[in-house]
């Protein structure tokens, strides 16, 4: 079994991913490391984005770490369900990797070289923990059609499940527990059904299952502007 697939992709992607590599090689030499095409340079290699087999070594493997993808080289001309972002979707679909983890952390050394000041933003430590799978990327139908007196019309479909919900929810709480205990639930509850669903299934998993963390519900652009005005506010988003 592969310890750790590395899938460079295109434009800074193999540079970052070759650091990485020397790192783990020093830091753990017994790792089983290997290498595959992946996004653009493999759509120009396979025809595909993301090859059956690689996706096949990616659910194999006991981690995968991917470099960047896409770049104006395919922009505009490559058909989108074969461009090297299609790649990246079918890659976190095919894994099954629901939540992406994104932290925010603000060392003592770099707090003024921040575009906010320094008072706003040292101390910082949020997490925010963001759906991948499920939403409008992969809601369906999606197209673009003619109108029949003229011009277009596109249409893409934001679709989120219970089970997509909770799954999602489950992780940000078990992550607050280990913090500070604080939870945003960000979603536009106001004017999207969707939003709706998503604060009622949140509310009632934080109930059953995670009573002793603290829940907030926000609405998403608000959330966007709270960030900016005070981001040590939250602990988990």
């Amino acid at each position: 079994m592969t310890d750790l697939l590395l899938l460079p992709g295109d434009g800074i992607g193999p540079e970052v991913t070759a650091q990485a590599r020397r790192v783990a090689e020093a830091v753990a030499p017994d790792l089983s490391i290997a290498e595959a095409l992946f996004g653009g340079c493999s759509f120009d290699a396979r025809g595909t984005p993301l090859t059956d087999e690689v996706l096949a070594a990616s659910q194999a493997a006991r981690a995968v770490l991917m470099g960047a993808v896409g770049g104006p080289r395919w922009d505009g001309k490559t058909p989108r369900d074969r461009r090297p972002e299609a790649g990246l979707l079918n890659l976190r679909a095919g894994m099954k990797v629901y939540a992406n983890l994104r932290p925010a952390l603000c060392f003592p050394a770099l707090a003024d070289a921040s575009s906010l000041k320094r008072h706003v933003v040292e101390g910082l430590d949020l997490m925010i923990v963001r759906e991948l799978t499920g939403g409008i990327y992969f809601g369906s139908p999606r197209f673009i059609e003619d109108l029949p007196g003229g011009g277009k019309r596109a249409v893409d479909t934001q679709v989120y499940t219970t089970a997509e919900i909770e799954r999602v929810a489950r992780v940000a709480f078990q992550l607050a527990r280990g913090r500070r205990n604080l939870v945003h639930s960000a979603e536009k509850s106001n004017v999207m059904d969707s939003g709706l669903l998503w604060r009622q299934v949140v509310t009632d998993l934080h109930a059953r299952e995670f009573p002793d963390v603290r829940l907030e519900h926000i609405l998403a652009d608000n959330a966007a502007m709270q960030i900016v005005r005070d981001p040590r506010q939250f602990d988990v988003l």
